[in-house]
């Protein structure tokens, strides 16, 4: 079994006692915040190392790290392979600095994007546009419906039946 699926099924699990679970997600996330604060203090220098010795670098356990390089993932620069990993594969966790961000907001991680290590990194009107562009990112936005009788959109004038509508189409499509 990979370091990925034994701490899914750690962190995951349906038959745990929930009191359990709870435990190790807030102990998770206190971790977890412990490593962002020590990664932003030197936002440009890459972190490389086996699983492993980034564990013992953070003084986390394997199966910390492991829910850690699965967290920062997708906010890497290069991602690592999560996936088939083992203690001694090599990562990197090189991050692309908006990424991480928007990605901390994406997940509600208020006790990550609220971090002071980003106030030398981002400004304050900054980091506001880069939570805005994530949350308008995640706003589904429902299509104008348009009629055969409304003006097209256009701007042609014409009734939509008569101009873009004609076609027997079902939406207006500039």
């Amino acid at each position: 079994m990979t370091l990925l699926e034994q701490w899914q099924e750690q962190a995951y699990s349906e038959t745990a006692d929930k009191g359990a679970l709870k435990k190790l997600w807030t102990d998770y996330f206190a971790r977890e915040k412990e490593i962002y604060e020590q990664l932003l203090a030197s936002p440009d220098e890459e972190v490389r190392g086996t699983v492993r010795e980034l564990a013992d670098k953070y003084q986390v356990d394997i199966m910390t790290m492991t829910g850690f390089l699965d967290g920062i993932n997708d906010s890497l620069i290069t991602k690592n392979p999560i996936e088939e990993m083992g203690e001694d594969t090599e990562v990197s966790l090189k991050f692309d600095k908006e990424l991480l961000y928007k990605n901390m907001v994406a997940a509600g991680a208020d006790w990550l994007y609220g971090l002071p290590q980003w106030e030398p990194i981002f400004t304050e009107e900054r980091r506001k546009e880069l939570y805005k562009e994530q949350k308008d990112s995640q706003t589904v936005r429902k299509a104008v419906k348009v009629y055969p009788n409304d003006p097209c959109p256009c701007g042609s004038g014409k009734k939509y039946k008569k101009c873009h509508g004609k076609n027997g189409a079902n939406r207006f499509e500039a």
